[in-house]
């Protein structure tokens, strides 16, 4: 291969990557910036001159998360909802899809419309809290699960990929004497990983992030998600230096010093971290994964 070594092509080159520098920086910064921020001190975070290395090197606010009791019970809640809501999303997400991609389905066009109504219009808190509660699902996993089984835009993607996929294959199964399941198990999802490492990050984020339907739907403070125990300690923390701050000096200074923002920063950063680790691995089918899903329409 013959190098391109014109004056064109060598700006082209520093426009690149410049470019790339410029996106690396701008998708870093914020990161170091927290990490940094979670291990300043108090005074730093309050002035406000932390950048992306820390000031008053301090391991207290990460000390203060893990000492809590309930975090490490609440680390564990979140990776079983992550792992058990993510697998469930997948099965009927796939299935699904596959269904509404046969051409040869009766009413198809029916269900498709049926299946995107949601996308507009829902029931809403109350009515989807009871119906929760009636199906005997309140303080239970799959009340953070069942109801959210199918997202449509996901349901939507995966469909559009399975379309995607040469007709000829199906027909060569089937003629072998493949059944529907068949030929979604050993043809059909095979050839589907790269959506799946899409989709199922997409479902795994939403799953480690949520603590909305774990505030509304678990009255048992054992079985909250990572999410939510970091909340309350965040909402915790901050009582506690208001009420410092309005009444006398008397105060305990430990209180008083209390360090809000690194706390803020250090369980922003245990909460992402996780996913922070898992993208590398799947980034490749990440890619693939949206620009095969979006090709056809």
């Amino acid at each position: 291969m013959v190098e391109d070594r014109s004056l064109s092509s060598r700006v082209l080159d520093v426009i690149v990557h410049t470019s790339m520098i410029f996106m690396l920086v701008v998708t870093l910064y914020p990161v170091l910036n927290v990490l940094a921020s979670s291990l300043s001190s108090s005074a730093a975070n309050d002035a406000g001159i932390v950048t992306i290395y820390p000031i008053g090197l301090t391991f207290d606010n990460y000390r203060m998360i893990l000492e809590a009791g309930k975090v490490p019970k609440a680390f564990v809640n979140s990776v079983i909802y992550t792992v058990v809501g993510t697998t469930v999303n997948l099965l009927m997400t796939s299935s699904f899809a596959y269904a509404l991609s046969r051409k040869h389905l009766a009413l198809r066009k029916f269900y498709m419309t049926v299946a995107i109504i949601p996308m507009y219009f829902s029931g809403g808190l109350i009515p989807t809290f009871l119906l929760v509660k009636n199906l005997g699902l309140y303080n239970s996993m799959w009340a953070l699960i069942l109801p959210g089984a199918i997202s449509i835009t996901n349901f939507i993607i995966m469909r559009t990929f399975f379309q995607g996929l040469p007709a000829e294959l199906e027909e060569s199964a089937a003629l072998d004497g493949a059944n529907d399941f068949q030929i979604l198990v050993k043809i059909i999802l095979p050839l589907s990983k790269a959506v799946f490492f899409t989709i199922g990050l997409y479902y795994a984020v939403g799953h480690w992030n949520s603590w909305f339907s774990a505030m509304i739907y678990f009255k048992d403070s054992s079985k909250y998600p990572l999410q939510m125990i970091l909340r309350e300690m965040i909402i915790a923390a901050n009582s506690m230096k208001d009420a410092a701050s309005s009444d006398d000096f008397n105060t305990a200074a430990d209180i008083v010093n209390l360090n809000v923002k690194g706390l803020k920063y250090a369980t922003l950063f245990i909460s992402m971290f996780p996913m922070l680790m898992v993208y590398p691995f799947i980034q490749k089918h990440f890619i693939k994964g949206v620009m095969m899903g979006s090709l056809k329409g």
